[in-house]
């Protein structure tokens, strides 16, 4: 009997260690900083640096420019740290795809995230700078 008294305890205190540790790694999210503003973000794919520059406002809408185009988006947030892009009349079928964002890490003037098109499974990364 006594073993098996012994055996949950030091099973108890495992356990309250792994719990310890694992609440002193919580990575600290504050993604509101980041609901609107203007920034700027570079993203490497395939070796190539692709840079762009965005604003959110208070109204859900996202202006981005890339490669010299303008689009926008709207903006529909699931969380404070999950957002969905819907293109906002996309000149190609492929335009016409949301984009499910996710911040993974903040800073006071910077964000990382990753990115996919929703219903596809690669998923990308980066890092937005707030600058405004």
């Amino acid at each position: 009997m006594m073993v098996a008294i012994r055996k949950i305890s030091s099973l108890s205190i495992l356990l309250l260690t792994i719990l310890f540790f694992h609440s002193c790694n919580q990575i600290e999210r504050n993604c509101n900083l980041f609901k609107t503003g203007e920034f700027f973000s570079e993203i490497n794919y395939d070796g190539v640096l692709f840079s762009s520059t965005f604003s959110r406002d208070d109204k859900n809408i996202q202006i981005e420019k890339f490669q010299g185009k303008i689009d926008s988006s709207k903006v529909r947030w699931i969380n404070d740290c999950e957002m969905v892009l819907s293109p906002i009349n996309p000149k190609k079928l492929s335009g016409k795809k949301n984009i499910l964002i996710k911040i993974l890490t903040t800073t006071d003037t910077s964000y990382s995230y990753e990115y996919s098109f929703i219903g596809e499974n690669k998923k990308l990364k980066a890092v937005a700078i707030k600058i405004k």
